[in-house]
């Protein structure tokens, strides 16, 4: 038999097709089904793409952003102070101006809120549905705008701001389309003839929304969406580092159709603005993203209210992330892993790798390949399609991750470093940074930025590694590193973490795809962007109706009585 009947090359193949599509291969946009579409994305690495960003945002390059607290309209909005924000990786550019939130405004804010539930509580699901949907929509359509004033506001890098904007989108259409999945209909329940039992689900009143900085659109919308399509009213309160882009989302919020009593903005300092909302006894849940200490305290405060309905309190914290490599791994294909883990975003993401054990056996190799991607990393303006790492948030973080990585460098266990240039001293920048630990112990609490913690362990200690990982009390993200089926399978038996990675990053998970989400200090569950999260921003009810009450079953009378096999 000719070689050639046996054996042909793909391309000959393609060109003898009649059709190069492929039915059975969804497009991007269809990539969740006919229920949800897939949110709009950007491929930096595409000149038809990146070009008309960067001449979009460039339009904006000196906007200077005024921001304010977004209250009912019948409350008589009394200025309060107002601060000038500039930008962390320039501390001379100006960004704009903030006016923060006055107490008799979180007061007033409260009675808006309260008396807006009912009417709200009473909107169809579909239409609220619907405002998200059109939500959705306006992020797209101001995605440049959004991502320079991430870029400017909280120094988010380009890849980051598209993967910001477009999570914000993908929660918006999520949620709609598991309220409309979950909140529709009442669920009938099995029960005796003559009565009919039904399960649903309604608002459970004034939900205050607590969110971070290093998600400034995307965690600020996931939080406040999720609470709102469950049928509550929210309070929003923004981390004061990101409020101007807050704010600018607010605007959006409204022209979605969203009333402005139904969702109000209480931007501030959280010392003053938080204890306001979370000892009030109408507030009937929070949604926070930040630190363990932080959502301690708002736990201790909304116990301490007496006489008033539990309530609830979502909480997603930080953790010890670390990651598992072992001699099966390729050295080359794992450095990309960490160094993406480790320094995207500066290091400022809650699942963000913190923590890498290697199995000695490749060790040395692993580190020297480590070392040379580590000199690679560009520091910059996060506008600039070079910068691999933007700045760190502000200075008080600037501080605190200068001031461990020098601890360790007293004791040369500084590893591997990136070069960081004097000509970015007017901005929050911190090198990335290897540093070697003999145990884990070594460190007493999480590093929010660009500083990995670096361990090795022999074949036989793995136990204790995993032990180790346990004993931290954080159980958010891990990463495993290897080859052997096996050797992964039993890793993950073991390890209490909420997102489990398998050859491959630990950071970016998707809605919907992978809901995000940790147990322990890491925060209460459920998971953002999951199948059950709606439900905890719910009140379950039940209706019983005696059908008797008023004649017997038809339906059964209706029934045929001839026997059927």
């Amino acid at each position: 038999v000719p070689i050639e009947r046996l054996a042909t090359h793909p391309l000959d193949n393609m060109q003898n097709k009649a059709s190069w599509s492929n039915p059975n291969i969804v497009l991007p946009r269809d990539l969740y089904g006919a229920g949800r579409k897939n949110a709009k994305g950007l491929n930096l690495s595409i000149s038809g793409h990146l070009n008309p960003l960067l001449q979009h945002m460039h339009s904006y390059e000196t906007q200077q952003w005024s921001g304010r607290p977004w209250l009912a309209e019948s409350i008589s909005e009394t200025a309060g102070s107002v601060a000038q924000i500039y930008s962390p990786f320039d501390q001379q550019q100006r960004v704009g101006e903030m006016q923060w939130t006055t107490p008799a405004q979180v007061d007033a804010a409260l009675d808006a809120a309260e008396l807006a539930f009912p009417r709200w509580n009473a909107t169809p699901v579909r239409e609220r549905a619907a405002c998200l949907r059109r939500l959705a929509d306006l992020l797209e359509e101001h995605m440049p705008e959004l991502i320079a004033l991430c870029a400017r506001e909280a120094g988010k890098q380009l890849a980051d701001g598209i993967a910001e904007i477009r999570e914000a989108v993908d929660f918006c259409r999520y949620y709609a389309q598991q309220a409309e999945e979950k909140f529709s209909t009442a669920q009938l329940l099995p029960g005796p003839t003559g009565e009919s039992n039904e399960l649903y689900l309604t608002g459970r009143g004034i939900f205050v929304t607590i969110s971070p900085w290093n998600f400034p659109v995307a965690i600020f919308l996931g939080q406040l969406t999720a609470a709102l399509v469950a049928g509550n009213t929210v309070l929003a309160k923004p981390a004061e580092q990101t409020s101007l882009v807050a704010s600018r989302c607010m605007e959006l919020i409204y022209a979605a159709g969203i009333p402005r009593d139904v969702v109000q903005l209480l931007p501030g300092k959280g010392a003053q603005i938080g204890p306001l909302l979370t000892s009030d006894p109408r507030v009937t849940g929070v949604a926070f993203t930040g630190s363990t200490a932080t959502a301690h305290s708002i736990n201790r405060s909304l116990a301490a209210r007496d006489n008033v309905a539990l309530a609830t309190l979502v909480a997603e914290t930080g953790g010890q992330n670390a990651m598992i490599v072992d001699s099966t791994a390729l050295p080359e294909q794992v450095v990309a892993d960490i160094v993406e883990s480790s320094f995207t975003s500066a290091g400022q993401r809650c699942s963000a790798l913190r923590v890498l054990f290697i199995q000695e056996e490749i060790a040395q190799r692993l580190l020297e390949v480590l070392t040379g991607a580590m000199a690679e990393l560009q520091l910059g303006d996060p506008r600039d399609p070079a910068t691999d790492v933007g700045p760190v948030i502000d200075q008080q973080a600037k501080d605190k991750l200068i001031t461990h990585i020098e601890k360790f460098r007293q004791s040369n266990q500084v590893i591997a470093e990136t070069h960081l240039t004097t000509a970015l001293s007017k901005g929050f920048f911190v090198a990335p940074v290897a540093i070697k630990l003999e145990q884990l112990d070594e460190l007493d609490s999480e590093q929010f930025g660009p500083v990995l913690h670096i361990l090795t362990y022999k074949a036989a200690e793995i136990d204790q590694v995993i032990a180790s990982i346990n004993r931290t009390g954080y159980g958010l993200t891990c990463g495993i590193q290897s080859r052997n089926e096996q050797f992964a399978a039993y890793l993950d038996s073991k390890l209490r973490v909420g997102n489990l990675y398998i050859n491959r990053n630990l950071i970016g998970a998707v809605v919907g795809v992978q809901p995000f989400g940790g147990m322990g200090l890491s925060g209460t569950g459920p998971k953002a962007g999951g199948p059950h999260y709606l439900l905890r921003y719910a009140t379950e009810r039940t209706r019983t109706i005696n059908t008797a009450a008023i004649g017997g079953n038809a339906s059964l009378l209706a029934q045929s009585d001839e026997n059927t096999v």
